[in-house]
């Protein structure tokens, strides 16, 4: 294999939406999400209303590759092998003694074999990897901390009402109904939470077009969702762009082998049909599907026995593992945290978040609400951090590179913070691609993240 990527080499060039084609404001975005979670579990299921409540002080919490443990309540963060770096218990977090005396002297956690190498779902832990189901993260552990406080240790009995909060709100006909919080909101003011594509993005996708490449939208978003995004953020001729559009694709099911492949399904008015397809024998927009049947459509449409596709996403568990493991695509993770790592996100430049007044603000503050992709106070950076042992100096440990750092590194080809950072680049640039025999800080454009940089300078193999 090659040590560099080029977007030439590839016959297909495929996406994901939501947070790569499409980038979200994230600060409203989060607010929106939690609320939506938050007003169905007071208002269907009695919850206190004290979770309506949030200072801005709180989105600290709110942080990317936190796994969290139904047996105990907790919510951690994992080194690449395994370690507990760090934990808390509804939002408080727990000291070095407290891990240690809960997972033992090496502070390893019992479920990681089965997570890692496959990121399978489980009914006793929950893998937070999207900025969809992110703002959950802080809505369950303060679920949690209200159930310590009256003495409930039943920590699994409020997920079930957490999945239906999920389901409520996400639900493929939630859309069409007007039903949940989050569809009606954006649907009444999507350019409150949707960032349009900017031009130079827009003739980047021309660019791959007049190329000669096949463009590709894969989505686990319903189409009437898709539809309005896309129209929002590419214009209403967005379908110029695309010869396949899959929606409703059930990502990471998409890449599943037989026999738990899904048929495609053709679309009438946004209403599947209820027979499924045998195979794709044409370009469209379809929905549901697999990898394999779409495939064999790829090498028709390139005339290539194995066509060469790169698929850019952003979430490592649904885009990039199976894509790159099952599929043998090539696989740039789209990254905001290399953003909240040495550079600020859009939302944080946003002057009209600046100058809204205060009394228009309400409960929040975007002047002090940290974004969810920057670094927290209390969980650290998303790529590196400290492992403390009971035995070791209070002002020292051993660094260790998280799970989530080490999952880039294997599953993605490169890793950026947006397309639009590379959008001005020649088709034919050549990135230095992850490799187990190069640095870890190989395969970042622009540049790694400020952590593992700084952890490369302080670590000679590096």
């Amino acid at each position: 294999m090659s040590d560099v990527f080029s977007l030439s080499d590839c016959d297909v060039v495929g996406f994901d939406l939501d947070h790569t084609l499409c980038r979200y404001h994230l600060l409203e975005t989060s607010r929106l999400i939690y609320d939506s979670f938050a007003r169905y579990l007071v208002e269907h299921k009695g919850y206190d209303k004290e979770l309506l409540t949030l200072t801005p002080d709180r989105w600290d919490f709110c942080f990317k590759g936190l796994v969290m443990d139904f047996e105990d309540g907790h919510l951690i963060k994992l080194a690449e092998d395994g370690t507990v770096l760090r934990a808390a218990r509804g939002t408080k977090s727990l000291s070095t003694e407290e891990i240690v005396q809960h997972y033992g002297k090496k502070q390893e956690w019992q479920h990681f074999n089965s997570l890692k190498g496959s990121f399978t779902r489980s009914a006793k832990y929950y893998f937070y990897d999207n900025y969809f189901d992110l703002p959950g993260a802080l809505l369950s552990a303060r679920v949690v901390d209200q159930m310590l406080q009256s003495g409930n240790q039943r920590i699994l009995d409020f997920w079930k009402d957490m999945m239906s909060a999920i389901d409520h709100n996400y639900n493929t006909s939630a859309f069409k109904e007007n039903t949940g919080t989050y569809f009606p909101s954006v649907k009444k003011d999507p350019g409150k939470y949707l960032q349009p594509c900017s031009e130079a993005v827009k003739a980047w996708l021309r660019s791959l077009k007049n190329a000669g490449k096949v463009l590709l939208l894969i989505t686990s978003s319903h189409s009437d969702y898709c539809r309005l995004v896309c129209e929002h953020i590419l214009g209403k001729d967005f379908e110029e762009l695309f010869e396949v559009v899959i929606t409703n694709a059930l990502k990471p099911g998409f890449f599943s082998q037989i026999p738990e492949q899904r048929p495609f399904r053709t679309l009438v008015n946004d209403e599947e049909s209820t027979e499924g397809l045998p195979s794709l024998d044409k370009p469209g927009w379809y929905s549901q599907g697999n990898w394999a049947h779409l495939h064999e459509l790829l090498k028709t449409m390139t005339g290539q026995s194995e066509p060469q596709v790169v698929y850019f996403g952003d979430s490592v568990r649904s885009d990039v593992f199976p894509a790159s493991c099952y599929g043998n695509w090539e696989t740039v993770l789209i990254s905001e945290e290399l953003e909240g790592e040495g550079a600020q996100t859009s939302d944080m430049k946003s002057k009209d978040a600046d100058a809204e007044p205060l009394e228009k603000k309400g409960k929040y503050d975007s002047k002090n609400m940290k974004t969810p992709s920057a670094p927290s106070e209390q969980w650290g950076s998303y790529f590196v951090d400290v492992c403390k042992g009971l035995e070791e100096e209070e002002e020292e440990g051993s660094l260790k590179y998280t799970w989530c750092c080490h999952s880039i590194n294997t599953y993605s080809t490169i890793a950026i913070p947006s397309i639009e950072a590379i959008a001005d680049l020649p088709l034919d640039y050549k990135f230095p691609r992850f490799s187990p025999n190069k640095p870890r800080t190989t395969g970042y454009y622009p540049r790694p993240p400020e952590s593992l940089l700084r952890m490369s300078e302080n670590s000679p193999r590096e």
